[in-house]
């Protein structure tokens, strides 16, 4: 594990793909207090902590910088800590042991991320690589530990995320079990920003990570493209998605096409 030495900026450098024996460099860059007071306060589990709780929390903070395609953490490997994404974004998946890759979310800034481990000590039940250059706090679970047993009022903040992320966690299973691959595809096309619908670098989406994040493979994305298309509700040209008729993909999104 890291040696971490707070009040530093961690840059992780992707390990080129041709020598996964590389070392990855790291450069420590120096960071106010006032900005990881400031991360404390932006997530729900400590917004309301009071200053001489958030100063003991501050001694377990440091920053991390992935570059896109870089995993910050790999499934059941130990926890570092609780994650906090400053800026970028990341995607939250698990890998089949035969090999396809499942999406469970993509979290972007102000985001906090492996709280499971953090609270029940065990290891990460998911791997995350970030989607882009992406900066993340990092609260060492160690302390979060110790700061929780001296001031068990955090408990409140924790019990009410975690039952957040648990609802989460059901609406994504009644999607999987009760619609069709077509339907929840319109559903994500009708939450996508522009940017990932366009086509252009570096945000541009492509089919493997619909499948990925729908819980199918890439021929079925394939093909409910093609039908949500002779429907009239969208365009593809060119790995662009544009959407032509909202009121068809809301029909899809909600079971009942015209």
């Amino acid at each position: 594990m890291d040696q971490i030495r707070p009040g530093y900026v961690i840059i992780h450098r992707p390990v080129p793909l041709d020598d996964v024996e590389a070392p990855i460099s790291m450069q420590y860059l120096p960071i106010e207090k006032s900005e990881i007071f400031e991360a404390l306060r932006s997530s729900s589990y400590f917004f309301d902590l009071s200053e001489a709780v958030a100063e003991k929390l501050a001694l377990g903070v440091s920053l991390r910088r992935y570059e896109r395609g870089e995993v910050l953490f790999w499934e059941s490997d130990p926890c570092a800590g609780l994650h906090i994404i400053r800026k970028g974004s990341v995607k939250i998946f698990k890998v089949s042991p035969q090999g396809p890759e499942l999406i469970i979310n993509i979290f972007e800034d102000g985001a906090t991320l492996n709280e499971v481990p953090v609270f029940d000590h065990g290891s990460n039940p998911v791997s995350v690589a970030a989607l882009e250059t992406t900066d993340v706090w990092i609260i060492d679970a160690s302390v979060i530990h110790k700061v929780m047993e001296e001031h068990p009022e955090m408990c409140r903040a924790v019990i009410a995320n975690l039952s957040k992320n648990l609802r989460m966690l059901v609406h994504k299973v009644e999607e999987l079990s009760f619609y069709q691959v077509t339907n929840r595809l319109a559903r994500l096309i009708s939450l996508l920003p522009e940017e990932q619908l366009s086509g252009s670098q570096p945000y541009r989406i492509t089919q493997n990570q619909l499948a990925a994040q729908l819980g199918t493979v890439r021929e079925v994305v394939a093909r409910s493209l093609s039908e949500l298309q002779r429907s009239g509700a969208i365009k593809v040209h060119r790995r662009r998605i544009e959407i032509l008729d909202e009121k068809a993909l809301s029909n899809w999104a909600q079971c009942t096409p015209e």
